[in-house]
């Protein structure tokens, strides 16, 4: 039997805080020359800040800065192919309109993990060619208004749980054109996810099922209804997001039966309790989060505390860090091999990329003259580090491929 105090040992690491807190506990460490695979040179932050602002006044000369979010890749050669098939579709209402939004952006993040050098999408309408985040957006939007996830021939706009549970791997190839002449990283991890999504939700019908069949948009109706009272805070976003889906993520740590999502051990975060070891992320859930605050906000919801969250663990964010000098191995040798997800160094790498977000931010924010407020962390990302860093990784190896090469299932990046 779980007791109370363990619950709460498992869902102190289950939000946003845990992961700043122990991502800056081990930038300490790093500060301290007390790691095994990295050294920390905040000097070299200004280069970081220099790149970071120069990718975002080119990407946006007026400083007027969107959040990092899903939709931005729905808009990827400059179409806004959402607001045109959402155009097309009339929602007759803003809860059809917010339960869709929903739908797709969380299936379209559940099937964003890398999909390797080699993969492309090829969108018939604008006849153009497109990869990585870019590409899988386009394809899973496409799907989407296709109908792939809906259990009503009349109604394509949706992903029902059922529908999502069926799902098998050979409709996500076609869904994505892959194959032998266009290999995808993970493709059976992918429809394995959206199956147990469909299972998480169907599961939860006081998360996803309250005014409509379950469907991980339903989660839009709950949001809505307690920012008619007042400004719905991103980090309570990101906390439904773990304790509805948190079974489907595969194989991962738990405490007393509480599955712990996108948490990983490192040896030298040290507590007293049974989340000693434990580092948090929750990359996937927080880049689902920020995506789910634009569909809140076009039905007229505030949402509050964008920086309760933190910035994403993941290889673009550490790639700029490790490629400017922020960061460097201290066995070089380590650049050379693969590693796994699950590795110290893995670890290492994600975590300070957590903290050095920030700092990053703060640097950004002073050299502009403005508050977090006037630019919060997902504008400072989506400007910003994210491109900078595909930027530097293209000028210094072929593909823009990451600084290193990591082990994964489809299911963390």
């Amino acid at each position: 039997m779980t007791t109370e105090t363990q619950e709460s040992e498992a869902l102190s690491l289950l939000n946003a805080s845990a992961v700043r807190e122990r991502a800056h506990e081990m930038l300490t460490l790093g500060l301290e020359g007390k790691l095994d695979h990295f050294a920390v040179d905040l000097s070299k932050l200004a280069e970081a800040a220099r790149r970071t602002l120069a990718a975002t006044r080119a990407a946006y000369p007026d400083l007027q800065i969107p959040f990092h979010a899903r939709w931005r890749h729905f808009e990827a050669g400059g179409v806004d192919r959402w607001a045109m098939l959402a155009g097309a579709r009339r929602f007759s209402d803003v809860h059809g309109m917010g339960r869709a939004a929903f739908d797709l952006a969380i299936l379209s993040v559940l099937l964003d993990a890398g999909a390797g050098p080699e993969w492309k999408f090829h969108e018939g309408v604008t006849g153009e060619t497109f990869s990585r985040s870019e590409g899988l957006a386009i394809a899973s939007l496409l799907m989407f208004s296709g109908g792939t996830f809906s259990g009503s021939p009349l109604d394509p706009f949706r992903a029902d749980a059922g529908e999502l549970f069926r799902i098998d791997p050979d409709e996500v190839r076609e869904g994505l054109q892959a194959g032998p002449d266009n290999p995808i990283v993970g493709l059976k991890e992918r429809a394995d996810l959206l199956r147990r999504l469909g299972e998480a939700v169907s599961l939860r019908p006081d998360l996803f099922g309250t005014k409509d069949e379950p469907r991980p948009g339903g989660l839009f109706d709950l949001l809505y209804d307690e920012g008619q009272s007042a400004p719905v805070p991103a980090p309570r976003i990101l906390e439904l997001l773990l304790d509805g889906l948190g079974p489907i993520w595969p194989g991962r740590e738990e405490i007393d039966g509480v599955g712990l999502g996108d948490t990983w051990r490192h040896t030298k975060i040290e507590r007293t309790n049974k989340t000693n070891g434990l580092i948090p992320f929750h990359k996937l859930s927080q880049w689902m989060a920020y995506s789910l605050v634009e569909p809140l906000a076009w039905a007229g919801v505030e949402v509050s505390d964008l920086d309760g969250l933190t910035g994403l663990a993941e290889y673009r964010n550490g790639g700029l860090f490790l490629d400017t000098g922020v960061l460097s191995l201290r066995n070089p040798q380590e650049a050379l091999g693969n590693h796994d997800i699950s590795s110290e160094l893995v670890v290492e790498w994600r975590a300070l990329t957590v903290a050095l977000l920030d700092k990053l931010a703060d640097w950004i924010r002073a050299d502009l003259g403005v508050s977090a407020d006037q630019l919060p962390l997902a504008c400072v990302l989506e400007g910003g580090s994210w491109s900078a860093g595909r930027q530097i990784a293209f000028e210094k190896r072929p593909g823009g491929e990451p600084p290193l090469t990591i082990i994964s299932d489809a299911t963390v990046f």
